[in-house]
């Protein structure tokens, strides 16, 4: 049987390591494979086929909806009217909006965004008999796995 756990690199790793020694897992069947984490940052425009989640539109409609209204009805008493002046505050609205979001997005630290909360940096593999499964497993919760998973062969 075979064990995979991820864990951050950190000294419960080690503690988790020496503690399955302990009870008789041998080294040779023990494998620590450290992972390469993105450093590259994420491409501010989506395609077709790949979407990070963030939007850019998400404060410029509403806002170039509110402009809309607000300018068109102020364009009722104003000469060109209440259509031209409902579109004008419709492209105001739209673009202060999307220079508040260009403005969020490049302030904020785009690489803490990336992964939040813990991140993995290596996954263990252990092999083991079926019989000492339940005590390697109760070991690497105990040392704070961030997850699990067992392949039977």
């Amino acid at each position: 049987m075979q064990l995979f756990s991820t864990f951050e690199n950190h000294i419960f790793l080690e503690i988790a390591i020496a503690n399955l020694e302990k009870i008789g897992i041998k080294k040779e069947d023990i494998y620590a494979v450290p992972l390469d984490n993105r450093k590259e940052s994420r491409k501010l425009f989506d395609t077709l086929h790949r979407s990070d989640g963030l939007s850019l539109i998400d404060i410029a409609m509403p806002l170039a909806t509110a402009s809309a209204v607000v300018t068109a009805s102020i364009g009722f008493e104003l000469k060109w009217g209440p259509i031209y002046w409902g579109l004008i505050g419709a492209i105001g609205g739209f673009v202060v909006g999307l220079v508040i979001r260009l403005f969020l997005v490049f302030v904020n630290n785009r690489e803490t965004d990336r992964l939040k909360g813990k991140q993995s940096e290596v996954i263990l593999i252990v092999e083991c008999d079926e019989t000492k499964s339940q005590i390697v497993e109760k070991i690497l919760w105990e040392h704070l796995a961030l997850g699990l998973a067992k392949v039977i062969k």
